[in-house]
């Protein structure tokens, strides 16, 4: 629906709405990747659901990636938040049709590229005994424990790989956000200050939510104890949260709204 009324309408085409645009199709590729296998397996009365440990890697790629890419388009959306408030005089000419591009493609780049590089080392992998999984889908710590092979590096690299991909940009927004709160903490009007902090309210409910859940994931300990609050997160992580970001952006933004209401009364 977001896709559609951006593409649709030209009172959307600026910067933010070109990221939010980019946003939900990274949430439905992330919620493509799981939910299929997912509800094949939920509705095959117990039976454990048969793949290829090729399509187990694809799947973890895709997995993988999607949520890599959205930590670093959330981090663009930031910066264009940042730009729009604490440099407003100059935010037409900094983020440029351009920029917006350059920025956007590298994002799904580096996301790509870092999964990539991931898969190429489980893909060597020796995979022994029943190649059983008890989990939502391929995710890196299943894949690790039914491997028979030294994982020590891999998993040392993958920690490593956690820096650029999850911290730094949270550190980033973070940052950001500290400085468009005292910019509009500055702002003398009432109105001016709800506007202002109105147009980045969704990004940092979505931040909020979505690191929320992703550091929740990782921090819950391996264990057959915490094996069934692990799968309940991963599925938060995997199809809740692609459903709450689009809901979040439409209900809590006057513009996408007035467009969608716009694009309905014509068709009906």
């Amino acid at each position: 629906m977001i896709i559609g009324v951006y593409v649709g309408s030209e009172n959307l085409r600026s910067p933010m709405y070109f990221f939010l645009s980019h946003l939900s199709t990274c949430d439905i590729f992330l919620s493509t990747s799981v939910v299929p296998v997912l509800l094949c397996t939920l509705i095959s009365n117990g039976k454990t659901y048969t793949m290829t440990v090729v399509g187990c890697v694809v799947q973890y790629v895709a997995s993988s990636s999607f949520p890599a890419v959205e930590c670093f388009l959330l981090t663009v959306m930031s910066y264009d938040r940042y730009l729009a408030i604490c440099n407003p005089l100059h935010y037409i000419y900094i983020m440029s049709s351009t920029l917006c591009l350059k920025l956007v493609t590298l994002a799904w780049l580096i996301g790509f590229l870092i999964s990539l590089s991931v898969m190429t080392l489980i893909s060597v992998l020796g995979f022994c005994g029943q190649g059983y999984i008890d989990y939502v889908y391929c995710d890196f710590m299943p894949l690790i424990e039914a491997s028979c092979s030294d994982t020590f590096y891999l998993e040392l690299f993958a920690i490593v790989l956690t820096l650029p991909v999850v911290v730094f940009p949270f550190i980033f927004i973070i940052s950001t956000y500290v400085l468009i709160f005292q910019t509009i903490l500055r702002i003398s009007s009432d109105t001016r200050r709800t506007k202002a902090f109105s147009t980045c309210s969704s990004h940092l409910t979505v931040v909020c939510t979505y690191y929320g859940i992703l550091i929740a994931k990782y921090a819950v300990p391996v264990g057959e104890q915490s094996l069934s609050m692990s799968k309940m997160i991963s599925v938060l992580y995997t199809a809740v949260t692609p459903l709450l970001n689009p809901v979040i952006y439409s209900l809590r933004n006057q513009e996408i709204r007035k467009c969608l209401n716009k694009v309905l009364s014509l068709n009906f």
